[in-house]
């Protein structure tokens, strides 16, 4: 069976320094000290790696709301936002990331907006690369949303 993957975009940066650092992206659009979280002892006025992935996931499932609710011949309101809150953790040893995504979509009912939030969650490429890797919370406006078994779980689809 042929494979339907193609590479639409990659994305270039460097770190030198680790979390006491800095980064830079290969178009320099992204030129950011680093540090450790300011809670954790780090200093203000740097970035973090959390504070990058929870950036870049919200605005990635902003994008795949847009497109399921495009596919489903709906416009999204122009204030809807989407919340993401990443976690840093150590457990034993090693250390881990869990996430939140709080949406609301402003102009859908409850019952709509967690049908597309479930749908976006199936195609975004955060969600599909942090897949069984990564605890994932999905949030309408604050109150989470049962998962169905394997929405959080387990490879993406076609895998």
């Amino acid at each position: 069976m042929e494979s339907t993957k193609k590479t639409l975009y990659t994305a270039d940066a460097t770190a030198v320094g680790g979390r006491s650092g800095h980064v830079r992206s290969a178009s320099g659009i992204i030129d950011l000290d680093m540090s450790v979280p300011e809670g954790l002892g780090g200093k203000k006025g740097a970035t973090n790696p959390e504070e990058l992935f929870a950036a870049g996931y919200s605005s990635c499932f902003q994008q795949a709301l847009l497109v399921t609710a495009q596919r489903a011949g709906d416009k999204l309101d122009p204030a809807t936002e989407v919340k993401c809150s990443v976690s840093l953790f150590q457990e034993g040893e090693g250390y881990g990331l869990s996430a939140v995504l709080d949406v609301d979509l402003k102009s859908f009912d409850r019952a709509k907006t967690i049908e597309m939030v479930r749908q976006a969650h199936k195609i975004c490429p955060y969600s599909v690369g942090t897949r069984g890797n990564m605890e994932v919370t999905l949030k309408v406006q604050g109150e989470d949303i049962p998962l169905e078994a394997g929405e959080n779980a387990g490879v993406a689809e076609g895998k």
